[in-house]
């Protein structure tokens, strides 16, 4: 388990278990790392804001409001079916861990009898995701700088094999024809423009905050059939 969905699972741990606290050591034996690791982690949750306290004394430890976390959902067979898949779909890409982890929570708050049933669905299904090799480290960088809307410069390699450096604000992801790319405001184009992850040979961030942007500006040159993930159905 990396640290991301440790400390998810931290979270979802104490919230299960409040409003009774739940002692370190008894922490640091379930996701099977050091005491001082337990620690670490828990600061970190306090700095991002995650309302743990500590409770002192023989039974005594960490404790955390059930509020602070999203309640399990209740998916139905073909929901969680049709979710699998289109995780699945996306192959590898900027959220790859994220999706696995996404299934592994899936599965974890099904019954049993459903999991068999998920199971039995999906093993008749077969799905062609996109192959495009990407360096891993590459792929944390872009959702990075996506998610923190950042300004990177990048050594880029158009379709003759030019490489040429720009600086690039990033403020989205676009998928389509087995590859991922970053979309983003070029400033050596001044323009909206796709980067192809497969063609990115090097990307610094640059710590400067991307100004905020018409998505649909930046995203000009894209033909009207493409449409945006439907979050609320």
């Amino acid at each position: 388990m990396n640290r991301t969905d440790r400390l998810y699972a931290l979270v979802e741990e104490l919230r299960a278990r409040a409003p009774r606290p739940v002692s370190g050591p008894e922490l640091a034996a379930r996701f099977e790392v050091s005491l001082r690791t337990i620690e670490r982690d828990v600061q970190a949750l306090l700095e991002a804001g995650v309302p743990i306290w500590t409770e002192r004394g023989r039974d005594g430890g960490y404790c955390l409001d059930r509020s602070a976390s999203l309640p399990p959902l209740n998916l139905t067979t073909p929901e969680a079916t049709a979710v699998v898949i289109a995780l699945a779909a996306l192959g590898p890409g900027p959220f790859a861990d994220a999706a696995r982890a996404a299934r592994r929570k899936i599965v974890a708050v099904m019954s049993p009898g459903s999991v068999d049933e998920l199971e039995q669905l999906t093993a008749r299904m077969r799905v062609a995701p996109v192959q495009v090799p990407v360096d891993a480290s590459l792929l944390d960088d872009v959702r990075a700088a996506i998610e923190q809307r950042r300004v990177v410069e990048l050594d880029y390699e158009d379709r003759n094999g030019a490489t040429t450096r720009r600086a690039v604000e990033a403020h989205g992801l676009y998928v389509g024809d087995g590859r991922w790319a970053l979309v983003g405001w070029c400033r050596l184009r001044d323009d909206g423009r796709v980067f192809r992850l497969d063609r990115i040979r090097g990307l610094r961030p640059t710590g400067e905050r991307a100004p905020e942007r018409d998505f649909a500006r930046v995203l000009g040159w894209m033909p009207d059939e493409y449409v945006e993930p439907d979050v609320l159905g």
